[in-house]
């Protein structure tokens, strides 16, 4: 199993990536969402400068903010400063979007656009529309070795549903999952299996990726701790704020007892935010970096220990040891911005499990991925 780190973009990411390409931490994944994180694509040419084996990848991107043949263009140029190691992670779009009041793209105007940017990136002729009309672009002067299209750039989808798992499989690109518990992250995975399956490609060249959020619990630490709200609580937030966003509330009693009280009482603060037709202006500040203090009464200990990877240092790694038997190919761990000394309490739970610091024989091996 391999192991990876997700985290908001900053210019001072590459620190983190680096502690932990020598932990042995195999893949690094930044978050893209304009207007709350700095430009992904400048945080991961810092990283590509200063790593020698980790891979880099965006986590996630989304089609409607960069036209293709931009997005192909900085990946192909991360490519030429880390060789072999550029993961492109895609998705329709969450943060990304709904900070500018937008939803998710549709999923064929996904296809369309990873087909796109992968054929680019083989150094392929491509039809993009583009002001409404189809036109033929190509990567013009690739032998000049200003980009690198030579090494490939690996495709991720993120895919929560049937239908994007369907365009997953069809586009045979790695899975990528987000989930705050085994049951659902286990049962995702059987879903993905099948549409794998069903697709007729072989079992053994899924590759899956689960990314999770939480907290190592110190001796006697409890759920209620200002360090463990500080970890584990902005994930429990941003399920609130997209359920905000997409559920009516008469839905509201759908989910589990505590969820449903939780969501019913945020609604009413959510509510009172302004401007009435832009209240994703307020709802979205801090995601995945803080909790807001008008939000803190709504993170409970109950939303914590059910929705987030949350435990004392062997119950997790006996979690995520159970992800690895169900056929998972990579646990990610997302660090919360100013807590990235988590990186530390995360590399012990899972050295049980094959994490091991990198010497310089292990780093030239793995570097070009």
């Amino acid at each position: 199993m391999d192991f990876g780190i997700g985290l908001a973009t900053t210019l001072d990411s590459w620190q983190v990536v680096k502690r932990a390409e020598a932990l042995g931490f195999t893949h690094a994944w930044f978050y893209d969402s304009q207007l709350l994180y700095p430009d992904v694509f400048m945080g991961m040419t810092l990283a590509a400068r200063e790593t020698k084996s980790i891979r880099l990848g965006t986590g996630v991107l989304v089609p409607s903010n960069r036209l293709a043949p931009v997005a192909a263009n900085c990946l192909a140029t991360l490519n030429k400063l880390a060789p072999g190691r550029i993961d492109f992670g895609i998705g329709t779009g969450f943060t990304a979007r709904r900070t500018m009041g937008q939803y998710g793209v549709k999923l064929a105007d996904m296809g369309r656009y990873v087909d796109q940017v992968m054929g680019l990136l083989r150094g392929e002729t491509v039809a993009c529309e583009l002001e409404g009309k189809a036109h033929k672009v190509r990567f013009m002067h690739i032998d000049a070795g200003l980009i690198n299209v030579a090494d490939p750039v690996q495709l991720h989808v993120s895919a929560m549903g049937p239908q994007a798992r369907k365009l997953t499989a069809r586009l045979g690109g790695g899975w990528l999952n987000f989930s705050g518990d085994n049951d659902n992250a286990i049962a995702s995975l059987t879903d993905m299996k099948l549409a794998w399956g069903n697709a007729r490609r072989p079992r053994s060249a899924l590759y899956s990726s689960l990314f999770a959020l939480g907290c190592v619990l110190r001796k006697g630490e409890r759920l209620n701790s200002k360090r463990v709200l500080a970890q584990s609580g902005p994930y429990v937030a941003a399920m609130l704020h997209s359920l905000l966003e997409t559920v009516p509330p008469e839905h509201f009693r759908s989910f589990s007892p505590t969820l449903c009280t939780a969501l019913e009482a945020y609604s009413k603060v959510y509510a009172q935010y302004a401007p009435e037709d832009a209240r994703y202006l307020s709802v979205h500040r801090g995601h995945l970096l803080f909790v807001r203090d008008d939000e803190k009464a709504f993170i409970t200990q109950d939303l914590i220990e059910s929705l987030t990877y949350t435990a004392k240092a062997p119950e997790l790694t006996d979690r995520v040891d159970e992800l690895r038997d169900a056929g998972y190919s990579q646990f990610t761990i997302q660090l919360v911005h100013g807590h990235e000394d988590a990186l530390e309490d995360w590399a012990e739970v899972l050295k049980p499990l094959g994490l091991k610091a990198l010497t310089r024989s292990s780093a030239r091996k793995r570097t070009g991925g």
